[in-house]
């Protein structure tokens, strides 16, 4: 599995197009539609992964619902830890409320990489203060997250790629 980052908006958000087999899933697409599909190319798009509905995460996703066969993973349709396959593609869906209460973490457990929205950020979280946020339910979303192994990748909504082992080492909010 392959993934590649495509930084989009005003607010640099990180949309990532996952490949496999030429095919791919689109997480969090921003506002840039014409970018993102250069990076899709000529890979059948399977899906949609929405961490949140903040708008510089979903700004091109009405470029993609022009197609019927692609399927649309966010909240409202996705339980928490349920396993989900759309082609070669197996993933977890685990409900992390605290930035937004409709956030999504999208795990790809044999690749040990997770899709993390705006819920952590290399040394940092997601701001609890927008509507929708709670630092209650940040809490509890960082408890559970800590179950998971520690190799495992981070790809948050914005900033640099880290890992749980690095987070639980040097973020003050997950100690």
């Amino acid at each position: 599995m392959e993934v590649e980052l495509v930084v989009t908006g005003v607010l640099d958000e990180n949309c990532y197009i996952i490949k496999k087999n030429n095919t791919c899933l689109v997480v969090d697409p921003g506002s840039d539609y014409p970018k993102i599909k250069e990076k899709i190319g000529d890979l059948k798009v399977l899906g949609i992964l929405i961490t949140h509905s903040h708008f510089d995460h979903v700004g091109a996703l009405r470029n993609f619902l022009t197609k019927r066969s692609i399927k649309i993973f966010k909240k409202s349709n996705v339980q928490d830890n349920e396993e989900y396959t759309i082609g070669d593609f197996k993933f977890k869906a685990i409900y992390t409320p605290g930035h937004a209460s409709d956030e999504v973490t999208f795990y790809f457990e044999e690749e040990s990489k997770m899709f993390i929205g705006d819920f952590i950020f290399k040394e940092s979280i997601g701001r609890c203060d927008l509507p929708g946020g709670s630092e209650e339910e940040m809490k509890k979303s960082i408890k559970k997250i800590k179950s998971y192994p520690e190799n495992t990748i981070l790809y948050p909504g914005h900033g640099e790629e880290t890992t749980l082992d690095y987070e639980l080492k040097n973020n003050p909010y997950l100690k």
